[in-house]
């Protein structure tokens, strides 16, 4: 029989071997543990930062340097020969900026315009409601590099009626030019954006496209990344001799999520003037915006 000492000392002896072992073979797991944590701690510190305010201002400037992707819901009234119609209008207009070098760059805007209509009437005694694809549009800015705040960018313009019956706009196809001119003063970022298009072919009865298109604009970005805007879209008709005006106020947010920037932002809006059978009176606009960063 072996002696009680003996047989003590064996089994600490045994339990020391054992806790050794497993001690050893939980060190490189621990280690990996905190390897690895140290990495995700390294790859999100790693990761930059979203200035939202900077990308908030240059979302108030149509020729910023930045990709974005807006889509735009607006809620007109007063539509129709007897004014007792509504509007809605979807429109998809992402900004895609080409660098020229040098500071330079293009800017290509295609506008994609969805229309419903309700109740919107078309003679007497006759009304209309229904949805489809307005018109197309293409807007595109050469922008120079100034080396001031204040920038300007001037391309070719075109629009296309798609097709459309003429329920939703002029049947007839419209090219021109746009320009803008605008200063980014600190918190502000002001200036004017237009174009003339000229009639170059189709059915002139639902309007046509012999436009001057003239927008002031400001807007103030805050340090919260909040921007207040307001603007006119006065078009001028050179046939029919009448403007649409719409004046709009909004505000919008700029937000963070999972490191992808997005702006939301809504506001009312009111005709100061319009053309026969056009939206009139109060409306409204909501906006939701993604910023693709490079």
């Amino acid at each position: 029989m072996m002696n009680p000492t003996l047989k003590i000392t064996a089994t600490l002896a045994a339990v020391g071997v054992f806790a050794s072992s497993t001690f050893a073979q939980e060190i490189p797991a621990r280690a990996g543990m905190v390897a690895a944590e140290k990495s995700g701690a390294a790859t999100v510190s790693a990761k930059p930062a979203v200035d939202s305010v900077d990308i908030a201002k240059k979302l108030a400037n149509p020729i910023a340097n930045m990709i974005s992707v807006p889509l735009q819901y607006q809620f007109s009234r007063g539509v129709g020969l007897n004014q007792g119609g509504s509007e809605q209008t979807l429109l998809f207009q992402p900004v895609m900026p080409f660098n020229l070098g040098g500071g330079d760059t293009f800017i290509v805007r295609p506008i994609v315009a969805g229309v419903r209509e309700t109740s919107v009437q078309t003679a007497p005694g006759q009304s209309f409601s229904g949805y489809g694809i307005a018109s197309v549009t293409l807007e595109s800015f050469y922008a120079p590099n100034t080396n001031s705040s204040w920038i300007w960018g001037i391309g070719p313009y075109a629009q296309s009626p798609s097709g459309n019956s003429g329920k939703f706009g002029s049947q007839q196809t419209g090219a021109g030019v746009t320009a803008v001119v605008l200063n980014r003063e600190g918190p502000w970022t002001y200036g004017l954006l237009g174009y003339q298009s000229w009639n170059v072919g189709g059915n002139p009865t639902f309007g046509t496209q012999n436009n001057l298109y003239g927008q002031p604009f400001v807007a103030y970005t805050d340090k919260q990344a909040w921007t207040y805007t307001a603007n006119m879209e006065a078009q001028y008709n050179f046939d029919t001799h009448r403007t649409s005006n719409p004046l709009y106020v909004g505000v919008s947010k700029l937000v963070v999520i999972d490191g992808v920037p997005f702006s939301f932002g809504a506001g009312p809006m009111y005709y100061v003037s319009n053309t026969p059978g056009g939206p009139s009176g109060w409306g409204a606009r909501a906006t939701a915006t993604l910023v693709i960063l490079k």
